[in-house]
């Protein structure tokens, strides 16, 4: 997109200067009006009506004068307008003077910070989550900003728009807001929640966080250029189930940690029980047959995968029959 956006070429003069011209120029009015109405009293009455007449323009000229003095703070810009037409972005730091016929309207350059409500949405398996972010942005382009979207009739005061640096800059907030929600759903939409819902080795909402952020970045990106607005950050803060079903998900994630823990103990135990056979044979210290391995097996197994503690049994008789 091509880029409207230049520096302020017009007369621009020390602001401390000119207010020091513009202090001189109203006492010389000031004096030339009491001056006139002296002579007024006297006899020469045209001279006086002259000087009159000329002491007033300088007073309206002066009050005119007064409208050019600006000051800037950094991080901050007044975009010009020529009656109607762009004529730049001033952004000097400073305290400065430039022609008062000049429309400005003034603008921050600082980056702000959106920290955007969870919204529900569905992602790729059509499961309802709850889904935020945190957004950091700041202003690039100030003619997109003014002249590409209609920022001035959105900002809360239209009739100050010029001096309400506030009103619009919440004006391109809201505008941030509404194309934050509408980046966020179509990047949730394109992702499983989390690895039970999704093919293996895909990326989740929740395992590939940092892949879900660059193009959450991107898709911000492409959507804010239109308003000249450059995104310094964009994260996912906050994903959860929706609430109608966090319940039955909770469930299903705690029975699919028990099934996980459970696989875990039987592994374990089978490799005891075989441990202790092995010991068992090669050592000779018992000759065990098939049905003895059966049930010791049997008790091992029902010992280590249990929940509850074994209970022993002395078995006062002998192995051999």
């Amino acid at each position: 997109m091509e880029n409207k956006e230049f520096m302020f070429k017009g007369m621009v003069m020390n602001g401390f200067v000119m207010l020091f011209v513009n202090l001189a120029v109203l006492i010389l009015s000031n004096v030339g009006i009491v001056y006139s109405i002296i002579l007024l009293d006297g006899s020469d009455g045209a001279e006086g009506g002259w000087l009159l007449g000329g002491s007033i323009c300088l007073l309206f000229a002066n009050i005119i004068m007064w409208c050019g003095l600006m000051q800037l703070e950094p991080n901050e810009a007044k975009v010009t307008t020529w009656f109607g037409k762009y004529s730049g972005t001033f952004s000097q730091t400073g305290f400065y003077w430039i022609n008062p016929f000049y429309g400005t309207k003034k603008v921050s350059l600082r980056a702000r910070n959106l920290d955007a409500e969870p919204i529900k949405v569905n992602d790729k398996t059509g499961n309802p989550v709850m889904i935020g972010l945190v957004l950091v942005w700041k202003l690039k382009d100030t003619y997109k900003a003014l002249f590409e979207v209609d920022s001035q009739t959105m900002a809360s005061n239209q009739n100050a728009v010029g001096s309400d640096t506030k009103g619009l800059m919440n004006a391109l907030e809201n505008f941030v807001r509404v194309q934050s929600d509408a980046a966020l759903r179509q990047v949730a939409g394109q992702y499983a929640y989390d690895d039970e819902d999704s093919k293996a080795g895909e990326p989740t909402l929740r395992s590939s966080a940092d892949e879900i952020n660059e193009q959450l970045e991107q898709k911000l990106d492409e959507r804010l250029a239109l308003a000249g607005i450059e995104v310094v950050e964009a994260r996912i803060n906050y994903l959860a189930y929706a609430p109608e079903i966090a319940a039955v998900m909770l469930r299903r994630q705690q029975a699919s940690a028990i099934i996980t823990a459970r696989e875990k103990i039987v592994e374990g135990a089978v490799s005891m029980v075989k441990m202790a056979l092995d010991k068992l044979s090669t050592e000779n210290i018992v000759e065990l047959d098939d049905d003895k391995k059966a049930a010791m097996v049997s008790n091992l197994l029902v010992v280590l995968c249990g929940d509850d503690s074994a209970q022993p049994v002395v078995n006062t008789g002998t192995l051999n029959h």
